[in-house]
């Protein structure tokens, strides 16, 4: 079963794997890559882990199942800028862990824990065309809120409280 832990360099390795499977680039949702950081290098691989344990406007969960990671979901604290661009939370699946199940089980603990930490209604976005993503939102109780970015992505909001 698989379980979120926050990121941890016991699994350099396996990260490393779930990272290679997506190929090049920094578009890994759920795991707070940005373009300037190093991965490739242990360094800078610590340096990351440090910098998302270190960031107190999120909450950074990596998907484990029997030392595999499987993905990476992030909830966003707060309304800011960055939320409103990006919604709350935020994950990615890899590849060959796909259709699953592993979004929709990440995608209910994090609303507890946006729950926990006070948040009423949180906001998820995902592509136009990325319609697994939509079905997990909408049967996670998504609402869909409108279009961004001249229709290329779907906003949709869900309420945490029952």
């Amino acid at each position: 079963m698989p379980k979120l832990i926050a990121p941890t360099a016991s699994l350099e390795a396996a990260w490393r794997k779930a990272h290679a499977e997506w190929g090049p680039g920094v578009h890994e949702d759920g795991f707070g890559l940005r373009p300037g950081d190093d991965v490739e290098t242990a360094a800078g691989f610590a340096a990351w882990l440090r910098r998302l344990a270190s960031d107190a406007g999120c909450t950074y969960r990596w998907i484990v199942d029997d030392g595999q990671v499987l993905g990476g979901i992030a909830l966003r604290h707060g309304d800011g800028e960055a939320v409103q661009r990006t919604g709350h939370i935020g994950y990615g699946i890899r590849p060959s862990a796909r259709r699953q199940g592993h979004a929709a089980e990440a995608l209910r603990a994090m609303l507890a824990e946006a729950r926990r930490q006070g948040l009423n209604q949180v906001v998820l976005i995902c592509g136009r065309n990325n319609s697994a993503s939509a079905r997990t939102i909408e049967r996670a109780g998504g609402t869909l809120a409108g279009n961004d970015d001249g229709g290329r992505l779907r906003r949709y909001l869900i309420n945490t409280r029952p």
